[in-house]
């Protein structure tokens, strides 16, 4: 009878030392695991830059934080989890704007953006959801490319759904950031 070999679980530091995957995948560490995903789609690439560039836009002109892509954000320690938003942005209260990053700021994003891919798994999405939450994270826009929505989440369990016509606004996360959800998808 075989017996199954444990894999070491893997902290945070020493996810960040892996290389990266050669196929283009993208990889997070859940809970000391590491996850695979295949890379993102076209569609999903494209918004998920448009919404990087409109929050960039707006975090530049008024120098209050900074915005990156598909950056690692801490959500557990041991065992240690890091999660990739799409899109993530960190206020100057919690990030100063000369802060040296090396791995992933210790300190979590303000608001994290996650662009639903087609085969995306509800139960997944609940678990990031409520990881990023518990870690401190206080506003998620969930985006489907398919119905042209976004849920904004201001805790994991209840969501606020808004259409194409609707305005989304950064609210106290990011105050004045504003424009209409087509937007996202142009």
């Amino acid at each position: 009878m075989a017996t199954a070999v444990a894999t070491p679980l893997l902290t945070v530091e020493e996810f960040a030392r892996r290389p990266e995957p050669f196929d283009g995948s993208r990889e997070e560490l859940v809970r000391g695991k590491v996850v695979t995903m295949p890379p993102p789609r076209f569609r999903h690439g494209k918004i998920q830059l448009r919404v990087g560039y409109l929050l960039q836009a707006f975090v530049d002109s008024h120098r209050i934080g900074q915005v990156v892509c598909e950056t690692g954000v801490i959500t557990e320690r041991d065992p240690d989890s890091v999660r990739g938003p799409d899109v993530a942005f960190w206020s100057v209260e919690r990030l100063p704007l000369d802060a040296e990053v090396e791995l992933y700021p210790d300190v979590a994003a303000d608001l994290c953006v996650e662009v639903l891919s087609p085969d995306e798994r509800p139960k997944r999405v609940q678990q990031k959801l409520r990881e990023y939450f518990d870690c401190g994270v206080r506003m998620v826009w969930l985006i489907d490319p398919e119905a042209r929505t976004v849920t904004v989440f201001r805790e994991p369990t209840e969501g606020r759904l808004l259409c194409e016509d609707a305005r989304i606004s950064g609210e106290d996360v990011l105050p004045g950031f504003e424009c209409r959800v087509a937007d996202l998808f142009a």
